[in-house]
This record gives structure tokens, C-alpha cells and sequence, in this order.
């Protein structure tokens, strides 16, 4: 029989923390939270459902989650982020799995996402496919921003969606993009890129252009119009944050965050 430990990391969760835990009830064998400073009730909320708390300052998304990884007891580890849920299929896809022999080293799952309470279905949002439940001797992840998982075998698909609970408002939806568009413009500066008018120009037309028509946005109504929207947003910002950065500017002196951000992607 397989075991797996469901490994989350958080700050200040206490709204979403309760649905992604009763959804792991009775199929994860273990839960490891790793969390960067919560002030609010996370932590209890997390050890009253028996997980196991560790809490670690924040660097990025890549050590959190190997580190919550290296602090299971189970040989798999399922990554779920506190603003998802599994869905019914999904754990029934993860009840048989646990019954059968691993025919794979890690498996990727589909992630579906509510936006301003529509579930959306194209705009390059859907399915999302990445992988979550892996070995974690044969796999890690890398990358500060955007991370990757480096995996050592075979990879194999689970059926069932991953429910994703993304933004409740568009403000919140334009902060994220404000936050990762300075973390990203950073990496980009870190490996070093410096060129950046020419996609300030182009680049963030063509974004909304591939989320609205070629990745069917617009069959999401005004849902799949609002987020092309931020694509190119997200996208403009990225290039003119590496544009000061190239100056000799500084993002945080600009009024930037700091690279500490909840682990919602744009």
C-alpha cells in the first residue's frame, strides 16, 4: 500500500486552511505544514486537525516546499497549497492509487480554478496540468519565482481535478500580479537579462492576444476577458520593473513588495 504526506505551506490562512484539510481527511496518511509567520490562527487551526507544524522564515516557494518534503515520514508527498481542495474524483483517484504498485516516480494532476466565483475552463487556465504527488527521494523542486519539480523517473496522471478557490475580487487578483511581476522582474535581472523595451512593447499585446483568442478565453465571458487583461498586465509590469532594475533602480526604495507573498500564482 502506498502512504503519502500532504505537504502545505502558509501565512495567515485561517480562511482557507479548514476546507483543504476536511478534504484530505481520510485519504492523506500525514500532513506537514510549513509555515513563514502567521498572525493569525493557522497554526492551531492546522495542529487541531493533527498535522505536523514546522515553521521556517520565509525564503521561496522551491525551499519551503523541499523543506516540508524532507520533514515527512510517508515516501510520497502530495503538494497542495491552502487555497485548494481536492476534488471527489480526485480523491477517489488517490484512494485506488494508494491500493495499487507506483507505476511512476511522480504524478500530475489537473487544477481547476474558481475566479470571481465562476469555475473557468479555458484562458489558458485549464487544465493546468502539473505535477503534485511525487517520491520524494526522486524528486525536488527548483526555481525562486516560478518553481519546476526536477524529477527523476517517469511521470504518470491522476484523474480528478484539484480545486483551486484563486481570487474572490479583482483587486486581490491585481496585487498578486503586482507582487509577482517585481519577483519575477528580479529573476529575470538575477540571470542577466537587461534587454527590455522591446517586450515592454510587444510582449504584453501578444499575452492578451494568446489568453483571449488562442487559449479561448472569451468562451469564459467576461471572467475569461478579465484575466487576458491581467496576462498583459502582469507581463508590462514584469518588463518595466527589469527596465528600472537595469537603470540601477530598486524595486523596494520604487514602493515594491518584498518577495515574501502568498503561494498564489498570477
Amino acid at each position: 500500500m502506498n502512504r503519502f504526506t500532504a505537504n502545505l505551506i502558509t501565512l495567515n490562512e485561517e480562511r482557507n486552511l479548514p476546507r483543504v484539510l476536511a478534504s484530505l481527511a481520510g485519504v492523506a496518511d500525514e500532513i506537514v505544514v510549513v509555515d513563514s509567520g502567521s498572525t493569525d490562527r493557522t497554526r492551531e487551526i492546522a495542529q487541531a486537525q493533527s498535522a505536523r507544524v514546522f515553521v521556517r522564515p520565509w525564503t521561496n516557494y522551491s525551499d519551503q516546499r523541499n523543506f516540508g518534503a524532507a520533514q515527512a515520514s510517508c515516501d510520497w508527498v502530495l503538494i497542495i497549497d491552502a487555497d485548494e481542495e481536492l476534488s471527489p474524483e480526485l480523491r477517489a483517484s488517490l484512494a485506488a492509487w494508494k491500493q495499487q504498485e507506483a507505476g511512476a516516480i511522480a504524478y500530475s494532476v489537473a487544477r481547476r480554478a474558481n475566479y470571481l466565483g465562476r469555475w473557468i475552463r479555458h484562458s489558458g487556465w485549464y487544465p493546468d496540468r502539473n505535477i503534485r504527488l511525487y517520491r520524494r527521494d526522486r524528486a525536488r523542486y527548483a526555481g525562486a519565482v516560478h518553481e519546476r519539480m526536477l524529477v527523476d523517473g517517469p511521470v504518470d496522471a491522476l484523474d480528478g481535478d484539484l480545486l483551486h478557490y484563486a481570487y474572490r475580487t479583482s483587486a486581490e487578483h491585481a496585487e498578486k500580479v503586482d507582487n509577482y511581476s517585481g519577483l519575477a522582474a528580479k529573476q529575470l535581472f538575477a540571470a542577466g537579462r537587461r534587454q527590455w523595451r522591446l517586450a515592454l512593447l510587444f510582449a504584453p499585446p501578444w499575452a492578451f492576444l494568446r489568453a483571449y483568442i488562442f487559449q479561448q478565453g472569451f468562451r469564459d465571458g467576461p471572467h475569461g476577458f478579465r484575466i487576458a487583461r491581467m496576462a498583459a498586465r502582469y507581463v508590462f509590469l514584469k518588463y518595466r520593473k527589469l527596465g528600472l532594475l537595469a537603470r540601477g533602480g530598486s524595486l523596494e526604495s520604487s514602493g515594491q513588495p518584498s518577495d515574501q507573498v502568498s503561494e498564489q500564482k498570477p
